[in-house]
């Protein structure tokens, strides 16, 4: 169902940038623009915006991850770091972490911060696109996509290029915004999205448009149920979810057999 304002792709070079449509070949340049604006106060944002939640959502995460010493973990969509460096501590060092991001800035923000905390022997960046990934086939142990899947423009072919690299049995997480569990619920977080989002991004980050638009995509964003279903389509099996705070968030998890 459409949001008011809200349009809808008329061909299939057309996509969502928030409730606009444009044509695909331009969103990744108008992400790019978010990123590259909210960059600098990135950390600061989460944890203003999730109240610190989003800790506790990434280290259900790292719980679900099965990481052992030796894995090879790709940390996609990455930004600044966090989930890379708790990898970084778990493979040690016989292991490989790569995080990696499309936006430069977001990735070099991460790179200081793991620097900063002594991270660097087994972590590697690279700036890359999640449907085209420069790495080769059954690489990888684990993947994971925390708050990035929504921004891809072709979401079906990004989940493609990760089952290619995965190795067989290795397993991919998606972290992402997802549908609340209840009305009311949606309700609240509806207001709380459009209405103190864009505010607070400009009196923090003097940027209330990149905020909208964060909020506008996680609206766009597929549902649980569709979610699992792209995944099962791209050749994921043992697919499950499990809905955090309510369905706000909800971890995706699906295996390569």
């Amino acid at each position: 169902m459409s949001e008011p304002g809200q349009s809808q792709p008329q061909s299939d070079d057309q996509t969502h940038f928030g409730f606009k449509t444009v044509e695909k070949q331009q969103k990744a340049s108008m992400v790019a623009e978010v990123f590259h604006s909210v960059a600098g106060k990135y950390d600061l944002m989460n944890d203003l915006m999730s109240m610190g939640i989003h800790r506790l959502w990434k280290r259900f995460t790292i719980d679900c991850s099965g990481v052992r010493p030796g894995h090879k973990v790709l940390d996609l969509a990455g930004g600044t770091g966090d989930l890379a460096a708790k990898f970084s501590r778990l493979v040690g060092e016989q292991g490989e972490v790569v995080l990696a991001d499309i936006n430069n800035a977001m990735l070099r923000v991460g790179r200081d911060k793991l620097r900063d905390k002594g991270i660097l022997g087994n972590v590697d960046y690279v700036q890359a696109n999640a449907e085209c990934l420069p790495f080769p086939d059954n690489h990888f142990d684990l993947i994971t996509i925390a708050f990035g899947l929504r921004n891809v423009t072709d979401k079906d072919k990004a989940l493609a290029s990760m089952l290619r690299v995965l190795k067989p049995g290795g397993r991919l997480l998606v972290l992402e915004f997802s549908k609340p569990e209840f009305d009311a619920l949606s309700k609240v977080y509806d207001l709380y999205s459009f209405h103190l989002l864009p505010k607070m991004g400009k009196l923090v980050a003097n940027d209330s448009e990149s905020y909208q638009y964060l909020a506008e995509s996680i609206r766009m964003h597929p549902d649980q149920e569709t979610l699992k279903a792209m995944m099962e389509g791209a050749g994921f099996e043992q697919v499950t979810y499990h809905n955090l705070t309510g369905g706000i968030v909800a971890l995706h998890r699906g295996f390569k057999f």
